[in-house]
């Protein structure tokens, strides 16, 4: 590599030094991103309340500044982790409340959903903000993803009703059987039913979060006897164009409706 003979670089005037960019003009501000929240919300008929947004989106702080250091996510702009991560996260919670609703299998207690795979908390700790009435296991066996859960749920709050079980989903010690089991980018579901199933009831409702519908159908014809897909629901997430369903699964048990 040619270089500059030092008395010629010592000649050479100095660059004025170049100035940082300013936050406000890397990043939308948060402004946007309540606004942008809150009609996304709407599109999706939710009808969440101020608090519930502040919450979502003190939670998408937490995580820009987790990933920048940890590498929780492959989505890094902030902009796309509110559509890809916080809306397609809330485009299953009116399913998943229905689903509640239609079971009622402990009335008077909060429904308990299982979240395997929860990652960066993906959808199980965006569900439990937007969720007020919810408890929620998250199970996630990468230490650093289930460090940042356990601090997302100190610093949001939630301590009370979600958990955080690091390690696989085989060795979890869960406290109740979920009403709710779900998974998001996790595994194929015939692995997904077959390592949830010791833990559930007759009454849990399996649900899990997949892409092109395709995909769904060839995993469903591998499904372990006595499983078998119930219902398949496409998801429009707000501002994302790729394919989105949720996927219910009957269990073997379960009687048909």
């Amino acid at each position: 590599m040619n270089r500059l003979p030092e008395r010629d670089a010592a000649r050479r005037p100095a660059r004025p030094a170049r100035r940082a960019p300013r936050q406000e003009n890397r990043a939308p501000a948060r402004a946007e991103f309540a606004e942008r929240l809150a009609e996304g919300c709407s599109l999706l008929k939710l009808g969440l309340g101020l608090d519930e947004r502040e919450h979502l989106l003190a939670y998408l702080d937490l995580l820009q500044r987790w990933n920048r250091v940890y590498n929780l996510t492959a989505i890094r702009d902030p902009s796309d982790m509110l559509t890809q991560h916080l809306l397609d996260s809330l485009a299953v919670l009116r399913p998943l409340e229905e689903a509640a609703a239609r079971e009622a299998t402990r009335r008077g207690a909060s429904p308990c959903l299982l979240d395997v795979g929860s990652g960066a908390g993906l959808p199980g700790l965006a569900l439990a903000l937007a969720w007020p009435a919810l408890e929620a296991d998250l199970v996630e066996p990468v230490g650093k993803k289930a460090a940042f859960l356990r601090q997302s749920v100190a610093e949001l709050g939630l301590a009370q009703r979600v958990r955080v079980h690091e390690g696989r989903i085989q060795e979890a010690r869960l406290p109740r059987a979920p009403d709710l089991a779900i998974c998001r980018a996790f595994s194929s579901l015939n692995e997904f039913a077959s390592l949830i199933e010791p833990f559930l009831t007759p009454e849990t409702v399996v649900f899990a979060m997949k892409g092109q519908r395709q995909e769904i159908e060839a995993e469903a014809a591998a499904l372990a006897p006595g499983w078998r897909v119930a219902d398949i629901t496409a998801l429009v997430v707000p501002g994302l164009r790729a394919a989105r369903h949720l996927v219910e699964l009957a269990q073997p048990t379960r009687t048909v409706r």
